[in-house]
């Protein structure tokens, strides 16, 4: 037997004692991360949606949103959204580790110094109750790519200079808090920072750097004293010098040529008496014109005083300010505003001046006409979707908003009032903050997305399913929606899908277009046969073949096209007539392979929405149930 060297002894010890203290070190570190995780849970999950986080489990691979480094067990990344957390951030200070913190659209408060996590890379804040001034800490985290503080109540002046110390920063998202003061002056030392940046809907004043004017007018809307490129507004300093050379110019330098004295001639002397003639019959034409333009103005600026009353005039971000100028709502035969009709659940508003004096945000234009998002004085938000484009409208067509307006459903986005007159039409709907489903499944696809998981996928695949099906049976009338797409699928404040938009192509007699992902086959049968083709042959059945379409799009990821063999719906049919293969579901999914049965099932119940024949297409009611069903084997 060798003997023992004394001195490799004393190392070997030495090692094993050290490999004991990082061992205890990490169990203690991760143990802290663990109990501050249940410590948020206890003041912050009132709903109980955080249900798998128990000591029973393991944390790093059953607790919802949360994941581990793989070797230290410590928290790196924190994913809880959509969730009704209410209440602080603080408990998560120990949290040391943590790299990705993502809690948007929930209803916290305040959070602790950002000095607690020095290793973030991606901080996503939005859609909270978040206050008080721009956090300064923030500059400190040299590692920081994204940050999203956008729909909170910050306030104050923010050093936008400053972000020069924070080399990695692309994804700069501030809009709609009440942050004031300037964006700093020219420095070009920015310019390869940033990739994404918005600050629209805050208080910014004051000239834009040159170094942001790069980004398009959306990342500056809403700051009503802003100026500068990209913005129309021409600031105050950059005036236009006029050119002196012309007003110094002596009228005695000025060389006219010598005119030669010319005998008239007969044939000469009529052309001058028919040119004047001409010119004092287009005079005349002209002084009418203008008489009757300023009788037009001066009418309208009778009707715009009459607006003006209800709202500061400074207030340019009225809904007033964002129609045309003398394109206001009214009864042309005695200038009066017109009646709205309000259906229940109508607050804020009785009449169309009410809306006007409203402050409103433009949010796109679709289809059918421009949305805007609109804040009343009781600070409830609605959408005013306003029609003015020639379309033909359907006979009774009060009647049928009427109807329309009594459907109330948890799944479908109610309409609360409407304006009807033969130049336009104004739809007052619900305001659902957290955007569409189409959005949500296809929208920034590239770093920083955070994928959508199965049960959430399934629960907005149910709640379509409803409220399509609560139409399809709403007082026995038969209507269908007639354009129903992903994009038409809005998601509510508690999580819930909600259908939009319902009966507008019909209400409009819209045709639909010929290269729509959505639309059933025997619409484009009949648009071979004539290509005007009329809305009144949209059917209920019609609906289900797109929600067919909607319930692809939710399983594999894709985009609903109809070109050819580019179309979704022959794609997936070419490869479950193969088998059925994961190759037909999203990549995002691919980490739920314990799912795969249900997921199958839905693909099944899309397959029976895409049938070619009509009366052999299911019910929605049948497809709400049988959704129904899955989602129960889901949760057992």
């Amino acid at each position: 037997m060798v003997p023992l060297n004394p001195k490799n002894h004393f190392s070997l010890s030495k090692f094993l004692s050290f490999s004991l203290f990082i061992s205890i070190f990490f169990t203690i570190s991760h143990s802290d991360d663990f109990s501050s995780l249940l410590t948020f849970k206890s003041k912050v999950d009132t709903s109980n949606f955080l249900i798998s986080w128990s000591k029973n489990n393991d944390p790093c691979s059953s607790w919802l949103g949360v994941t581990c480094h793989p070797v230290t067990r410590r928290v790196i990344k924190l994913v809880l959204n959509h969730l009704n957390l209410t209440g602080s951030v603080h408990p998560l200070i120990h949290l040391t580790q943590i790299r990705h913190l993502s809690l948007h659209n929930n209803f916290l408060t305040s959070f602790p110094n950002f000095n607690s996590w020095p290793n973030l890379k991606h901080v996503y804040l939005s859609h909270n109750n978040f206050s008080g001034e721009f956090p300064p800490e923030i500059y400190r985290l040299k590692r920081l790519r994204r940050l999203d503080l956008s729909y909170n109540k910050f306030s104050g002046e923010i050093p936008v200079t400053e972000f020069h110390q924070l080399p990695h920063l692309m994804t700069l998202h501030l809009e709609f808090n009440s942050f004031s003061g300037s964006l700093g002056m020219d420095e070009t030392r920015h310019v390869a920072s940033f990739k994404d940046f918005n600050v629209s809907g805050n208080n910014f004043s004051g000239k834009i750097p040159n170094w942001l004017s790069k980004f398009p007018v959306a990342s500056f809307t809403g700051n009503v004293h802003l100026c500068g490129y990209p913005l129309r507004s021409i600031c105050p300093s950059e005036t236009v010098n006029s050119n002196p050379t012309v007003m110094n110019t002596d009228p005695s330098q000025l060389n006219f040529p010598n005119q030669k004295k010319k005998n008239l001639s007969e044939n000469m002397f009529l052309l001058i008496v028919t040119i004047d003639a001409v010119g004092v019959m287009l005079t005349v034409l002209v002084i009418t014109w203008c008489c009757y333009y300023r009788k037009k103005k001066n009418q309208e600026k009778q009707i715009y005083n009459k607006v003006k009353k209800y709202h500061d005039s400074s207030n340019s971000s009225s809904l007033y300010h964002s129609f045309e100028y003398g394109h206001i709502l009214k009864d042309k035969k005695s200038d009066q505003f017109a009646t709205m009709v309000c259906f229940e659940g109508c607050k804020g508003f009785s009449k169309v001046e009410d809306l006007l004096k409203a402050s409103a945000e433009m949010l796109g234009k679709g289809s059918v006409g421009t949305s805007y998002k609109v804040a009343m004085d009781c600070k409830d938000v609605v959408v005013v979707k306003r029609v003015i484009e020639k379309l033909k409208k359907m006979k009774d067509l009060d009647g049928f908003l009427r109807l329309i307006g009594g459907l109330r459903h948890q799944n479908v986005v109610s309409l609360r009032a409407y304006y009807s007159s033969k130049e336009e039409l104004l739809l007052v709907y619900d305001f659902l903050p957290n955007g569409s489903l189409h959005n949500l499944l296809h929208g920034n696809r590239g770093p920083g997305r955070t994928p959508l998981d199965w049960s959430t996928r399934l629960k907005y695949a149910l709640g379509a399913a409803k409220g399509l099906a609560s139409l399809h049976s709403y007082n026995k009338t038969k209507i269908c929606h007639g354009n129903f797409t992903s994009s038409n699928i809005l998601i509510d404040h508690f999580g819930n899908a909600c259908i939009s938009d319902i009966c507008l192509h019909l209400l409009l007699q819209m045709p639909i277009s010929s290269n729509n992902g959505y639309k059933a086959p025997e619409l484009s049968t009949q648009n071979n046969m004539n290509t005007n083709q009329n809305p009144r042959k949209l059917s209920q059945k019609c609906d289900v073949y797109s929600f067919g379409v909607v319930l692809l799009e939710i399983l594999t990821g894709k985009i609903a096209t109809s070109e050819g063999e580019t179309s979704l719906t022959k794609w997936v049919q070419r490869v479950v007539n193969k088998e059925w293969t994961w190759d037909v579901f999203d990549f995002e999914l691919a980490r739920y392979k314990e799912m795969e049965d249900e997921m199958v099932a839905l693909l099944k119940v899309a397959m029976a929405c895409l049938v070619s024949s009509p009366k052999d297409r299911p019910k929605m009611i049948v497809v709400e149930k049988m959704i129904e069903e899955i989602r129960k084997t889901e949760n057992r």
